[in-house]
């Protein structure tokens, strides 16, 4: 089955498509920037009920899904002084997926009922 999310910016329209998994629905979706090494990706976080997947339109290269069974934790951070909208998804392997994204705090308790 295939999801398609909309982003609409000011004069632009971006239709991802998402290939969801039988029995799988969109939990939650919002405008995020992928933080890491080099600067920041925009893109969209995805919650289903099955997995998280971060979709660039910028760079395919930062796609990525993130299984629950490879969830460590979920830890918040700012991202400035007074912005507290950040999210890092540590997996059981080490690795740090920081993702700059509004209502952090519902994001981060959805996702912590999934592993």
């Amino acid at each position: 089955m295939e999801c398609d999310i909309v982003n609409i910016n000011h004069k632009d329209i971006t239709i991802m498509k998402v290939d969801l998994k039988a029995n799988e629905v969109v939990v939650k979706a919002g405008d995020s920037q992928h933080l890491n090494g080099k600067g920041s990706i925009n893109g969209k976080l995805i919650l289903t009920n099955q997995r998280v997947y971060f979709k660039s339109p910028q760079d395919s290269n930062y796609n990525m899904e993130i299984m629950p069974s490879d969830i460590e934790e979920v830890i918040y951070f700012n991202t400035g002084m007074f912005s507290s909208n950040g999210l890092n998804i540590v997996t059981k392997e080490g690795s740090q997926l920081k993702f700059k994204i509004k209502k952090r705090d519902s994001w981060g308790k959805a996702i912590n009922q999934m592993y």
